[in-house]
């Protein structure tokens, strides 16, 4: 399997590279407790050190403070034993405006004919901020945190490093002016827990979900998250203790796919739902060469105009930074040097029509270039497909054309896919609109894609719900949505498989009224081991409807070493809950290891279900070590405290270092016996010098019964 360098979007200091601030500055930190409460340390640092202010206490999610002083001040908290760590809280200064006409609407489709529009529940957006001033937010805007800048002002950042990102995920949920959310009566809060580039701390995360649980809110929005595949770290618990205390909380999947194991923290939380990006039936703008038989399908950069080009075009390629002579042509520029944005607004003022960035690897290119309004398309293609082009479009000096193909609804090929490890259960639950999405931005609106875009079409619709069944509990509309969803299909005979859909494409009204509610919504059998695997598991089928339901268990396809023992049918009456049970053998040596996955269908009297299952043999295709973490430990005020993911158990764990760029070996940095799957977390004995200060390359090697596994992660000290 080839090894890929994570990059962990909810990072840490030690990866962000604050500036330092001035020395009479006041700056706000949070601080991370352990053995005491935040009230007592308050009590604490009221007597000992009275020049600074607690500003704001944590014990609903996790047990912290956040603490405003001066750099001078704040430093003494580094020698209190009750500090776990402190995270920093930094200003920053703004840049532009956005403004795009208004295309149709995905959230029209989502949102039912239906007199529900969410009015009076309470939905936090944990994100970038919201643009409140915006004429289609600030009728719906009712306030929350900014956990950045610590205050009551959660406003996206304008400045340097401005962001969108928030504004778009709540457009989505509530836009109600001339663009209508999903839904459009719901009261909007904004939780700014990613500051400039949409960066911010898991603890600044945690922290904003508590701001929002406190405040009541019925649903949370995080369109958000890192690569860490499991169900132990600190965002992933923190969003389980929030749903136990009655919030619904709707997450992202990410957007690593089309592999399988890419679903990353909190999207791993079992409780929360968890929304994956689907397509919707649309063009699809493919490239063509007169006299060749190839198309090479069109893949836009995020924040990118539609590629709707009319007419044939001629291509040229740009070697380095030379942008002469490329008016109304199609460029064609390697991928490296400068980023994606700065390449392709010099190839526009330099009179470009369009841009295709060449990947340096046959993987599909994920870049964006968000923040340059740009009125040309930029696209990516393949190192293949951008070689193909150069000798079949320049070298033989023909035009490219532009045609449109028609796609099918299908899966967003970026939504990332499950399984989740160490619970080896289904992930995502359920599929949303996600690709080509307008919505909201500060300064007017423009089109995104990704699962942050599906996320909130289905925090709308928990809101939609959630006004229409107040009495809901955060599982009862989890399940109404998964027993109600349409599968996605592949071809006629076969739908996509529960780690690309979950339970399948939301269906809006016919969650607001089901007729059954099956629970579980997914059959997670886990990880076989033995010569002979036997499971038991309990389903619940409840009658919401009116009248009473035949349901009937259709029996699995066959397969060898594979017998599923099903329910004979029975009937259910209006509000009776009928639980059943339903039981799998598995014989190993006739099952080829992998993941196995499915659908166990239930037909009632009018409609088929799909219940999702998934059990896995031993296999070694994933990673196992995700989500490696450096930050100081403030309580030694020197050494470094370390946290990594495990997806099981393994016999023996180092970290060796080498410099980035030269690569030279700079010493073994970490070493353990039979650390243990899930979070794992500790210290380094190591003093930082000046010498030590840099970039490195941290690679991480797992030893299981003889067999090592090594991953390398950027960190820098």
């Amino acid at each position: 399997m080839p090894h890929k360098i994570a990059v962990i979007l909810l990072t840490v200091l030690l990866l962000t590279g604050f500036s330092q601030p001035e020395p009479d500055e006041e700056i706000t930190i949070i601080l991370e407790l352990k053995d005491t409460t935040s009230a007592a340390f308050k009590s604490q640092m009221e007597s000992r050190l009275p020049r600074l202010e607690v500003v704001a206490e944590y014990e609903t999610i996790f047990n912290g403070v956040a603490i405003r002083g001066t750099p001078h001040e704040l430093e003494k908290v580094s020698r209190l034993s009750e500090v776990v760590n402190q995270y920093p809280v930094k200003t920053y200064t703004t840049q532009g405006k956005l403004s795009t006409p208004i295309p149709s609407l995905t959230t029209d489709i989502v949102r039912p004919n239906t007199p529900f529009t969410g009015e009076g529940v309470k939905v936090g957006v944990i994100d970038t901020g919201i643009d409140y001033t915006h004429p289609d937010l600030k009728e719906n805007f009712r306030g929350g945190f900014d956990l950045i800048d610590f205050d009551d002002d959660p406003m996206e950042t304008t400045e340097m490093g401005a962001t969108i990102h928030g504004s778009h995920v709540a457009g989505v949920i509530g836009a109600d002016g001339d663009m209508k959310g999903v839904a459009p009566g719901a009261d909007l809060y904004a939780y700014r827990a990613l500051g400039p580039g949409g960066m911010g701390s898991s603890v600044q995360v945690i922290a904003a979900i508590e701001e929002a649980v406190e405040d009541g809110m019925d649903v949370i929005n995080l369109s958000l998250g890192n690569d860490v595949n499991g169900p132990d770290w600190p965002t992933t618990k923190a969003v389980d203790q929030a749903i136990k205390l009655g919030t619904t909380v709707v997450v992202a999947a990410g957007n690593s796919g089309p592999n399988t194991w890419t679903i990353g923290s909190p999207a791993t939380s079992p409780n929360a739902i968890t929304v994956g990006a689907s397509s919707l039936p649309t063009k699809q703008s493919v490239l063509t060469v007169p006299g060749e038989d190839r198309q090479i399908k069109v893949q836009l950069l995020q924040g990118s105009n539609p590629w709707d080009l009319s007419r044939k075009f001629p291509v040229q390629h740009i070697s380095g930074n030379n942008f002469n002579q490329i008016t109304g042509k199609i460029v064609l520029i390697d991928r490296g040097g400068t980023d994606f944005a700065e390449k392709a607004e010099l190839a526009y003022q330099k009179g470009a029509e369009a841009v295709i960035i060449v990947n340096n690897s046959e993987d599909q290119l994920k870049g964006s270039i968000e923040g340059k309004q740009l009125p040309i398309p930029v696209a990516a293609v393949t190192k293949g497909e951008g070689k193909w082009l150069k000798e079949k479009a320049i070298k033989q000096d023909q035009w490219v054309e532009t045609i449109q193909r028609e796609i099918a609804h299908t899966i967003a090929p970026f939504s990332s896919r499950g399984p989740v490890t160490t619970s080896w259960s289904v992930k995502p639950d359920i599929l949303a609109p996600g690709v080509n999405v307008i919505s909201t931005v500060p300064g007017g609106y423009q089109v995104l894609q990704g699962t942050s875009m599906a996320a909130p079409h289905i925090a709308g619709v928990a809101a939609i719900l959630k006004e229409a069944h107040p009495e809901w509990s955060p599982e009862d509309i989890k399940t109404s949505l998964m027993s109600t969803a349409n599968l996605l299909q592949k071809s006629k005979s076969s739908s996509f498989p529960p780690t690309e859909q979950g339970a399948g494409y939301v269906d809006t009204a016919a969650a607001l009224e089901p007729e059954l509610w099956i629970k579980p919504g997914a059959l997670n059998f886990g990880k076989v081991e033995g010569s002979f695997f036997r499971e038991e598991v309990d389903i619940s089928i409840r009658n919401q409807g009116d009248e009473t339901q035949t349901i009937r268990f259709k029996q699995p396809k066959k397969q060898a070493g594979l017998a599923w023992s099903v329910p004979p049918s029975f009937h259910v009456s209006p509000g009776e809950e009928v639980v059943i049970p339903l039981e799998v053998q598995i014989t190993n040596g006739f099952v080829k290891e992998g993941i196995h996955e499915g659908y166990i269908e239930v037909e009632s009297d009018t409609q088929e279900y799909h219940i999702p299952y998934l059990f896995m043999m031993d296999t070694a295709d994933y990673e196992k070590i995700t989500g490696l973490e450096f930050s100081k430990d403030w309580d030694s005020n020197g050494d470094l405290v370390y946290r990594f993911n495990l997806t099981e158990t393994v016999d023996k764990l180092t970290v060796d270092l080498y410099r980035s760029g030269t690569m030279l070996h700079h010493g073994k940095l970490l070493e353990l016996d039979d650390p243990e799957e899930g979070l794992n977390e500790g210290k380094v004995d190591l003093k930082i010098t000046d010498d030590f200060v840099g970039s490195y390359i941290a690679v991480v090697t797992v030893e299981i019964d003889g067999e090592k596994f090594s991953y390398p992660f950027p960190v820098r000290f």
